[in-house]
C-alpha cells in the first residue's frame, strides 16, 4: 500500500511539472485556483459534468491545509490533525469513492499542570476535575450548574460563554489558558462563537465527536485528492496572482480559493488570521506518547497540540514522528489558518464580498475565498453546492 501511495503521488507531481508549457495555449471551460479540497471537490464535479478544468496551485503539493506526505512510513499531516467526520451519508459515500477511510476516532488528551484530562467535557473529564465530587451524571450536572454563570442577556465574549456553560472550574482548568494562547488574545476580548464549538456531554465517550461518520482515508489526504483530479489538468509551484491576466485567459469561468482580500491587492486593507507553525520531529521509538493528538494547556509551554502521525493509522513502524503546534501572530504573506471573525473583520469582508460581486465570471469560495472557518465536511457540502448551481 504504502509503496502504491508514494508512486501515485510521485507520478501527478511529475506529470504536473512535464505539463506546465504544453498546457498554456489551451482554453478551458474552468480554472480552478487552488489544489485544496474546495478546488479539488470543484474539479472532480465539473470535469465528471463533460467540462474541461485546470487547476493551479501555488504549493509543489496538493491538498491545501489538509494536505499529507509520507515521512518513514508514516502519512504525516503538513497543517495539523485533519479527521473527517460527517452526519450526512451522501458526503461520506462521495469521499470514499476517491479513499478507504479508516475508523480512526479522535480522543483527544489534555495535559494541564502536570495532569492529564480526557476531551471532549465528559463524565471521565467532570470525574478527573471534581475528583471524589463526582461519579454520576446528575452530580456533575448539579455541581455544574452551581458554578455556571447566569446571565439575562446573551455571551458578549469567549470568557462570559464558557462560564455560562460549564462554570469556573472547568473554565480556569482546561479553557482559559489554552484559548488565550491559541488565539493570542484574553478570553474577554474574544467572540462567544469560538466556545461553542466545544462538545459537552454527560456521558463516558471520549469521541471527540459525535457525528456518524469518521476516520482518516487510508494513504493520506494527498493521495485521495490526487484520485479526485484524475482526468483534470494540474500545475503546482504557479502563483495565479502574480500573472493574473494571462491566467484568466486560459479559462472561460474561475473558481478563486485563495484569500479574498489578495485577489483584490487588498484593497481595503488585509483580513486578520492566527497563524501557526508546525516543527516535526523524528525520535527513534515506536511510542512517543501513547495518543495521536495531546493538548498542551499551560501558557508557560509554548506549543498548543503534540500530533503524533502514526497513530492515525496505526503505522506499524521503529520510529515516530511528532508535529509541536505552535500559535503564531500572522503577518501578511504568511500561512493563513484561522479567519478571526470579530466584527472589524467582518466588516471589512463585505467590503470585499461586494467587489466580488462584480467579478461576473469569477467563484470565491473554501475557507479562504469564504474567510470562514469549515470543516472538511461543510468544504465539501459548499462545493458541491457551488457545482450545483454552476452546472
Amino acid at each position: 500500500m504504502w509503496t502504491t501511495c508514494c508512486i501515485i503521488l510521485k507520478r501527478f507531481q511529475r506529470e504536473a511539472l512535464n505539463k506546465r508549457e504544453t498546457l498554456m495555449v489551451q482554453i478551458y471551460d474552468y480554472l480552478i485556483v487552488g489544489a485544496g479540497l474546495f478546488g479539488c471537490t470543484c474539479a472532480e464535479r465539473l470535469k465528471n459534468a463533460g467540462h474541461s478544468v485546470l487547476v493551479i496551485d501555488k504549493n509543489g503539493f496538493i491538498g491545501g491545509a489538509c494536505a499529507t506526505k509520507k515521512v518513514d512510513g508514516i502519512n504525516v499531516h503538513r497543517f495539523g490533525a485533519h479527521i473527517f467526520r460527517t452526519d450526512r451519508e451522501e458526503v461520506f459515500s462521495y469521499v470514499n469513492r476517491f479513499s478507504v477511510f479508516n475508523h480512526y476516532i479522535n480522543q483527544v488528551i489534555a495535559i494541564s499542570h502536570g495532569r492529564a484530562y480526557n476531551l471532549p467535557f465528559n463524565m471521565n473529564t467532570f470525574c478527573q476535575v471534581f475528583q471524589g465530587k463526582v461519579l454520576t451524571p446528575a452530580q456533575a450536572q448539579e455541581l455544574i450548574a452551581s458554578e455556571r454563570l447566569r446571565l439575562d442577556r446573551e455571551p458578549r465574549n469567549l470568557e462570559e460563554q464558557a462560564l455560562s456553560l460549564v462554570g469556573g472550574t472547568l473554565y480556569h482548568s482546561l479553557i482559559k489558558e489554552y484559548t488565550e494562547k491559541q488565539w493570542g488574545k484574553p478570553c474577554h476580548s474574544l467572540p462567544p462563537d469560538l466556545m461553542r464549538r466545544i462538545p459537552i456531554r454527560f456521558t463516558f465517550d471520549n469521541n471527540y465527536y459525535n457525528a456518524r461518520f469518521q476516520g482518516i482515508p487510508i494513504g493520506g489526504y494527498s493521495l485521495m485528492m490526487a484520485r479526485m483530479l484524475e482526468g483534470c489538468d494540474v500545475i503546482l509551484d504557479t502563483d495565479y496572482l502574480h500573472n493574473k491576466e494571462k491566467w484568466s485567459r486560459r479559462a472561460r469561468k474561475i473558481i478563486f480559493t485563495g484569500p479574498i482580500d489578495e485577489y483584490f491587492g487588498y484593497r481595503f486593507g488585509a483580513l486578520e488570521y492566527r497563524g501557526l507553525k508546525f516543527v516535526e520531529r523524528e525520535y527513534d521509538c515506536s511510542n512517543f506518547q501513547g495518543n495521536a493528538v495531546i493538548n498542551w494547556s499551560d501558557k508557560e509551554v509554548p506549543y498548543t497540540r503534540t500530533i503524533e502521525h502514526k497513530f492515525f493509522e496505526n503505522a506499524t513502524t521503529d520510529k515516530t514522528i511528532v508535529s509541536y503546534e505552535y500559535p503564531m501572530v500572522w503577518k501578511k504573506g504568511d500561512y493563513p489558518f484561522y479567519p478571526i471573525n470579530d466584527e472589524t473583520n467582518m466588516s471589512l469582508l463585505s467590503k470585499y464580498l461586494e467587489l466580488a460581486s462584480l467579478e461576473p465570471n469569477v467563484c470565491f469560495g473554501g475557507r479562504l475565498g469564504s474567510y470562514r472557518y469549515f470543516d472538511m465536511q461543510d468544504t465539501i457540502i459548499s462545493a458541491l453546492d457551488l457545482c450545483e448551481g454552476l452546472l
